[in-house]
């Protein structure tokens, strides 16, 4: 038997692992393990075991993950949120809609420092979700607009996914981080374009928010002047070559660190945060290194090379290839966490999509949009189910019936990507 074939026999009994519910990253590991040991030998795959979590741990390219998570932890403790979205709903004023404006908005903001799109939906759920459905919104479009709004999460840089697709295929973080400003800012256009439409056609999903003079507009903004300061300090360090993503993910922790003591941060949220962080990396360094097993099985499996010939036998297009690719993944993450998804999939696709001649910093960014279609997507739609866990009375038919415009309006995003790639690579 051919290790090919060994190869697709064992990441077939992986996915049969994932179908009965055992977790990501022990099936990614446990199938690294048994595929290595049946290509190779028993032997060198226990090595595999004992130095591999060890290597992993302490790589140093892994660092920022963490700390990344720290300053979404110390802004979220430190009720950075409510202020963002009390200042941002000042600036939309009595706009029908505009309290989602607002929250959408402030969802965009607070990725800016989190990284994470389940620590941005849940926090900012928790603060604009109770002031929405109180001033008469339809719980359709309160909860679809936070669920999609924590989707920018993901994309707006410092972004755990662009760090981690950035490892995984040896491309530049700072070159992922630039690259996904533009396609970060375009998703939040047209979610508030989705959002404006929406009220448009059935204005009794919203009410007109109080009005707001320019004084109170001017003084609304203060609330975004933390975000700002930690995103362009962050990012303009990184674009200029001032310090390494590792650096700029400890003085942005930092950073958010004295803000929060500032705001009157306590030992005991200090601690709750330490806690937080602790649980969140522990559950990524799992999968990280379940993917790190993986990924020696797929070396002597070839399966990749594999599927480049098939590919290249079947006479594909290179968009084509593309196209197959990007269905995968919304299919997968109908079922499946977005960072267990790209660490599961990108070793397995990247050499078909390097075969195809496409840029590698403009797929990554295309298929973490993709991912992002995921997180709201049925039947799983994480950040739908952290929607449903803040608002446990509301119907997860409700939350899914509200996400429905913001799916459109990625799919919109993802085409325009596809047809211009500048929007994702003209600033590098």
């Amino acid at each position: 038997m051919s290790a090919a074939v060994i190869g697709f026999i064992c990441v077939g009994g992986m996915l049969l692992l994932i179908v009965l519910r055992a977790p990501v990253a022990l099936a990614m590991a446990l199938t690294g393990f048994v595929g290595f040991g049946w290509i190779v030998a028993f032997e060198p795959a226990i090595s595999i075991l004992e130095s591999g979590p060890f290597e992993t741990l302490s790589n140093y390219s892994f660092s920022p993950i963490p700390m990344f998570i720290l300053m979404g932890v110390f802004a979220s403790k430190a009720k950075m949120s409510a202020e963002l979205f009390n200042g941002a709903r000042t600036l939309f004023g009595s706009w029908r809609g505009g309290m989602a404006l607002a929250a959408v908005s402030s969802c965009g903001v607070f990725s800016a420092i989190s990284g994470s799109s389940l620590a941005t939906a849940a926090s900012m759920s928790r603060v604009a979700l109770p002031e929405m459905l109180k001033n008469g919104y339809a719980q359709s479009l309160a909860t679809g607009t936070l669920a999609a709004g924590g989707t920018l999460g993901i994309m707006i840089p410092p972004s755990i996914a662009l760090l981690l697709y950035a490892l995984i295929t040896e491309q530049s973080v700072g070159d992922m981080f630039i690259a996904g400003i533009l396609p970060g800012i375009l998703g939040l256009l047209l979610y508030c374009a989705a959002i404006a439409i929406t009220v448009a056609l059935k204005p009794e999903l919203a009410t007109p928010g109080p009005s707001t003079t320019l004084t109170e507009k001017i003084v609304g903004l203060k609330g975004l002047v933390p975000f700002g300061m930690i995103f362009l300090f962050i990012i303009g360090g990184i674009y200029g070559g001032i310090f390494t993503p590792t650096e700029a993910a400890a003085i942005g922790a930092a950073g958010t660190l004295l803000i929060a003591l500032f705001r009157g941060l306590t030992l005991r949220q200090f601690r709750a945060a330490i806690e937080e962080t602790l649980f969140m990396s522990a559950m990524i360094f799992f999968m990280i290194i379940g993917a790190e097993i993986f990924g020696y099985f797929l070396t002597v499996s070839r399966i990749s090379f594999e599927l480049v010939e098939m590919v290249d036998a079947m006479g594909l297009s290179p968009f084509a290839v593309l196209l197959c690719v990007l269905l995968l993944y919304m299919l997968l993450g109908c079922v499946m966490d977005s960072i267990a998804m790209l660490l599961l999939t990108v070793p397995v696709v990247f050499p078909l999509i390097q075969a195809a001649g496409f840029d590698p910093v403009w797929f990554g960014i295309v298929s973490v949009i993709t991912v992002e279609l995921g997180l709201i997507t049925p039947p799983v739609g994480m950040n739908v189910f952290v929607i449903k866990s803040v608002a446990p009375d509301i119907p997860i038919r409700e939350v899914f019936k509200g996400v429905f415009p913001f799916v459109l309006s990625d799919i919109v995003r993802l085409a325009l990507l596809i047809l211009f790639p500048a929007l994702a690579l003209g600033l590098l």
